[in-house]
């Protein structure tokens, strides 16, 4: 009987496995396409810009870091930034009437192009400590005289630099109930990243104050929606990254709220000699840029996106799964970085196989294959020892981002990560 019950489950099993081949095999068919025009443009290839220099180009699974030079940006952002760049114009005009037209878009009073979310930081801070006043902008990073507290409501992060380089002083707190007894007559602004149901609480109490507070959503789009959520909101200042996944140029973002602070924000900005910003450009290419990502955005259906984001996970998925022992999760990230993901999962120990060695061998692969693990290469060390974080680290797990995929990467990715987990299963 034993025999029979276990010749009954490898059949079982064997059914199983046949089923996830049967589900594969138009991918694979794909692959083999893949293959010959991969050969076939081989041979008419151009120089690589970065080869030539030495530098690898990745096939980039893990989403929009900055370190891996964020994301792709669209092809109407490139052909604006092209054209912005045969013409001379004057900073001061261009970012007042980008200013216009980013209100007409999102519902905000104003708004300007920044050199990212940290840059757009920096100017709201500087602005609600400096305001307008030339004196003070001179001033800066010396506060004194001048309210220089910046309340960082959830806690510190590892961008607060943008905060702490004009000059504020940061006060720490962590939850919501302390944050009216730690504002003070010294209180130039509220900083925080919340997004949840607290936002409105926390708005509520600033308000009362009279003190801005300066919204943090970097990774904030898609959905666009979040563009003008904010304003609905009555939000005083808030931000985004240009080059995640607005798909702007790498190098830019977009600060956004109450005319007044953004006024005082370009003043203590880029062209501005002497003010504290001043190092943060943006050049023209970059504000068009950034500006027709926002207005392509209106035009794109999200949905389509997402599906055509899922489907890509899905294809390696089913190349993944042909190895026994293996299985997938599809999800969707709630805070930021909203697109399909895939979860690829195995036991380490069966197969002799850590998700670090995995990592580390798509990395050393050719093409070059980065996925998403719990590991952070561009983290300065010490912004963990002095975070005061004392929960146990997540459990280190492989995943694979839709959104930085290019077409055809999925069938690439699929097949070596399968060779990679399977090499090290037989192995085993």
């Amino acid at each position: 009987m034993d025999w029979e019950r276990g010749r009954m489950r490898n059949v079982s099993q064997n059914r199983r496995l046949f089923v996830k081949w049967l589900a594969a095999a138009p991918v694979w068919g794909a692959v083999a396409w893949q293959d010959f025009s991969r050969r076939l443009s081989a041979a008419t290839s151009t120089s690589n810009v970065y080869e030539r220099i030495g530098v690898r180009p990745l096939i980039n699974a893990r989403g929009t870091w900055t370190y891996l030079s964020g994301s792709l940006i669209m092809p109407e952002v490139r052909e604006a930034m092209e054209a912005a760049s045969r013409q001379f114009v004057d900073l001061f005009e261009l970012q007042a009437a980008v200013g216009k037209r980013l209100a007409a878009l999102s519902g905000a009073e104003s708004g300007m192009i920044t050199s990212g979310s940290a840059g757009a930081m920096a100017a709201a801070t500087a602005g609600c400590m400096a305001g307008t006043d030339p004196a003070k902008i001179w001033q800066l990073p010396d506060t004194t005289g001048l309210k220089n507290e910046v309340v960082m409501l959830g806690g510190r992060i590892a961008f607060d630099s943008a905060i702490r380089l004009t000059g504020a002083k940061l006060k720490v707190v962590a939850e919501l109930a302390d944050l009216r007894g730690a504002i003070n007559e010294q209180t130039a602004m509220v900083y925080t990243t919340w997004r949840d149901e607290k936002l409105p609480k926390a708005l509520a109490i600033t308000k009362q104050a009279k003190v801005p507070l300066l919204l943090d959503d970097a990774a904030g789009i898609p959905p666009f929606e979040n563009l003008s959520h904010y304003a609905r909101m009555n939000v005083d200042l808030y931000c985004f990254s240009g080059g995640k996944g607005m798909r702007g140029p790498q190098c830019s973002g977009v600060l956004l709220g109450r005319k007044d602070l953004i006024d005082a924000a370009l003043k203590n900005y880029n062209p501005y000699e002497g003010s504290v910003c001043r190092p943060m450009k943006v050049g023209k290419e970059e504000i068009i840029g950034m500006l027709t990502a926002i207005e392509t955005w209106q035009k794109i259906d999200i949905q389509a996106l997402n599906r055509e984001w899922k489907a890509r996970v899905n294809k390696i998925a089913k190349l993944v799964e042909t190895v026994p022992g293996v299985s997938t999760k599809i999800y969707v990230p709630e805070e930021g970085n909203s697109y399909p993901t895939l979860k690829v999962l195995w036991d380490e120990q069966k197969f002799g196989l850590t998700v670090a060695q995995c990592d580390e061998q798509l990395r050393a692969g050719t093409p070059r294959i980065e996925v998403l693990t719990n590991s952070n290469p561009s983290l300065v060390a010490a912004v963990r020892e002095g975070s005061g974080d004392k929960h146990e680290a997540p459990p280190n797990q492989l995943e694979i981002v839709s959104m930085t995929l290019q077409n055809g990467e999925d069938l690439i990715i699929g097949r070596r990560l399968r060779e990679v987990l399977n090499t090290a299963r037989s192995r085993a």
